[in-house]
């Protein structure tokens, strides 16, 4: 359906001031007059997704008034997007033209991770070059650009190209576990950045505080991103399968010991990769941790003694070496993890309010670890008999630990569903309706004089 003419010029003016907002003053006086026309021409259409309509108009912006306006590039890239969908392949090529039009005439306003990385998966997508040139279409995006290269898909492809390449005898395995925890790493990041702001927003609406709709708005996307990045890590941890098994890493690392033990970095990865697969019984991993603590002691090797202690049952100890690994390790993300695993010993052991100060050292590194306030929400509702002055307030702890639960599902929807079935199972336990009205506690404040302090606001019937 073609827009009609005069009501587009109608728009003219609109467009206008817009434009000049958008682009200044000094840049519209440097652009030939029609360029307002032109552009409008072809972006009204595209607005409404009148892509057929606005397709004709395309070829004369770009020859015309390739500089003119960002919004050129954006609808550009949009309608070739929505003809490749529909199955016209001829298009392939002019959306990747859209994408480098506007890096090339944009390159402040142009995010160049997200719009290589976004290159990449056309050419993926369309089976544009060989599974090599695509993958390095993905390793240039990310080299250029790493902090804009976020998209979830594009992370999980740029992967599974290198896992294809290895099984077809193109890469060695080396480089598979190299950009595993490259893409892992970064995957772990972007998670923490999106929970810190997820938990801000949920900590403000869990204390009464009515979100705005913009910021109700966030919440939700921070959530949907989230849950995409949960799947992400699975599908990693899928795809690498079977390659890193303890079966394929000792003899791989075992042949190359006696030549390599006095290269750091060869054994650092190697001690980190028998600790992440769990070959910590395997004779090699104890050699490959005293030689790391000989030649380096850093946090690493400190975790790894850790673990040898904890294999001997020596728990005490293996707390010692967390604590010192922990002290020595400047990235959040592994820190968070080393937190967390103190934090489990000290559960398993009855400590649950030193438990509970480690979930928070953990969640502090790392916002989006889920499984610690899904744990402090355990452990809250296991003492429920041992807090409160009389049953109705014993019950009542069941509250704290629901919210916890509900904290966890947010942040890490790798757990949600449990996290809601035990929100759930939390509510149950706590006070009903008619306990609340036959005690008569709507709306009063209970406080906890046990080890998990606080208090807990009855709802009101």
């Amino acid at each position: 359906m073609k827009l009609n003419l005069e009501t587009m010029k109608m728009k003219f003016t609109l467009l206008t001031a817009i434009l000049f907002v958008s682009i200044g003053s000094k840049m519209l006086a440097q652009v030939p007059n029609d360029c307002y026309e032109t552009l409008s021409l072809f972006v009204e259409p595209a607005k409404a997704k009148n892509y057929v309509g606005a397709l004709p108009y395309y070829e004369n912006v770009i020859t015309k008034c390739p500089k003119f306006s960002i919004a050129t590039y954006q609808y550009g890239a949009k309608m070739f997007s929505y003809f490749v969908k529909q199955g016209d392949k001829s298009k392939v090529t002019d959306l990747i033209k859209s994408y480098e039009d506007r890096m090339a005439y944009f390159p402040t306003k142009t995010k160049k991770g997200k719009t290589l990385a976004s290159i990449a998966q056309v050419k993926y997508d369309n089976t544009v070059g060989t599974k090599m040139q695509q993958f390095l279409a993905f390793e240039n995006a990310y080299k250029e650009d790493a902090a804009t290269f976020t998209s979830p898909k594009s992370l999980y492809t740029y992967f599974s190209l290198a896992v294809s390449l290895y099984e077809n005898g193109e890469k060695p395995i080396e480089d598979i576990f190299d950009l595993y925890e490259i893409v892992y790493l970064k995957v772990a990041n972007e998670r923490i950045d999106l929970a810190t702001k997820a938990t801000e927003l949920y900590n403000r609406k869990d204390a009464g505080e009515k979100l705005s709709t913009k910021d109700a708005k966030r919440l939700k996307s921070y959530g949907t991103n989230l849950n995409a990045y949960s799947k992400v890590t699975g599908s990693l941890e899928g795809k690498l399968g079977k390659l890193a098994d303890c079966e394929n890493l000792v003899p791989l690392y075992n042949k190359d010991f006696e030549e390599k033990k006095g290269d750091i970095k060869w054994v650092k990865k190697a001690a980190s990769r028998f600790s992440a697969k769990e070959c910590t019984e395997d004779p090699l991993f104890l050699k490959l941790v005293e030689q790391l603590d000989n030649l380096e002691p850093t946090a690493e090797s400190k975790l790894y003694l850790s673990q040898l202690e904890r294999n001997k049952g020596n728990i005490s100890k293996s707390i010692e070496y967390l604590e010192e690994s922990a002290s020595m390790q400047v990235d959040n993300f592994k820190k968070a993890r080393i937190y967390f695993r103190i934090a489990e010993l000290k559960r398993k052991q009855g400590s649950y309010r030193s438990a509970r100060s480690y979930y928070n050292k953990s969640l502090k590194y790392n916002p989006s670890q889920g499984r610690c306030y899904l744990r402090i929400a355990q452990m809250y509702s296991k003492s429920s008999n041992d807090c409160g002055a009389n049953v109705f307030e014993k019950r009542a702890v069941n509250w704290i630990a629901a919210n916890m639960a509900d904290k966890a599902g947010l942040v890490d929807a790798s757990i949600a569903s449990e996290a809601r079935r035990a929100a759930s199972s939390y509510r149950q336990r706590a006070p009903s309706k008619s306990d609340i009205f036959s005690d008569d506690m709507a709306g009063k404040t209970i406080s906890f004089n046990c080890w998990i302090g606080g208090s807990v606001k009855v709802p009101s019937l």
